[in-house]
């Protein structure tokens, strides 16, 4: 993946199984233009067709001013109605590539993520942020409405009648907010949030493979079920994981006393 240069995004590597994708538009906040959305595109479901490339992936932004500032409003203008469907069905795809990552994707919400911004950490499975950082879904302030799933992932992680008000109201909330509500995991300085973030998904990364990527697919999908239906699709995940060489690599470490050494098979 690193090896391919993006024309949007920066893509590095930062350790040993961990995937960092950086939205590189600064000069305009790191807006979604198309070509944010076909490079987001590109980078997600490269790891979607082959995920055990990496074990997590960290997304934010470039700078210390947004991590991303929502669609690109100065591409948009004048774009015909069919232009403009045309771009968000592309947008809708890059949507669901991220919320379909079989591996973690963290997002380090580095300053502002508004509209689409906020859209994309709500894609991702949890966030840190920084302390400065503001969100909002400003979408019906300017004639549209959340499109990039933002009517339906935020009410999931802080609940549909607090939704409805940012939604509705389109009024920015802070840092502090968003965690106080549950959009965001942890608070960290500015100068400390990727240090954290990168700790944190470093963790990830060491942990078995296999049993990360089933137990992200079990909650993810096991959420969008009754309790009894999600508790028979928990044991169908886990029992994939009884003849798996990390298994027992896993008991044999805990039995050696050592650190394991999972391959991902």
């Amino acid at each position: 993946m690193t090896g391919r240069t993006y024309e949007t995004l920066a893509v590095e590597e930062p350790a040993d199984h961990l995937l960092q994708v950086r939205i590189n538009r600064p000069q305009v906040r790191n807006a979604i233009s198309t070509q944010v959305g076909h490079d987001l595109l590109d980078v997600f479901s490269k790891i979607i067709a082959k995920p055990d490339s990496y074990r997590c992936v960290v997304l934010t932004g470039t700078g210390d001013r947004a991590f991303c500032a929502g669609g690109d409003l100065k591409e948009r203008n004048g774009m015909t109605d069919d232009q403009w469907l045309e771009q968000h069905h592309l947008f809708e795809r890059m949507a669901l590539a991220i919320i379909d990552c079989p591996v973690p994707v963290i997002a380090a919400v580095n300053g502002a993520a508004f509209a689409g911004g906020c859209e994309l950490v709500l894609c991702t499975d949890f966030a840190y942020a920084a302390t400065n950082a503001r969100f909002a879904l400003t979408e019906v302030t300017i004639g549209i409405m959340p499109g990039g799933g933002g009517t339906q992932t935020l009410p999931r992680a802080i609940g549909q009648r607090r939704a409805k008000e940012v939604i509705l109201t389109g009024r920015p909330f802070s840092a502090q907010e968003a965690l106080d509500w549950g959009l965001v995991n942890k608070l960290c300085a500015p100068d400390e949030l990727m240090d954290e973030t990168l700790e944190t998904a470093r963790t990830i990364c060491e942990n078995a493979p296999l049993s990360i990527r089933q137990a992200k697919r079990s909650m993810h999908f096991g959420m969008q079920m009754d309790l009894r239906s999600a508790m028979f699709f928990e044991i169908d995940a886990y029992n994939r994981l009884v003849p798996t060489e990390d298994r027992r690599e896993g008991v044999l470490a805990f039995n050696e006393k050592r650190k394991p050494a999972f391959t991902g098979r």
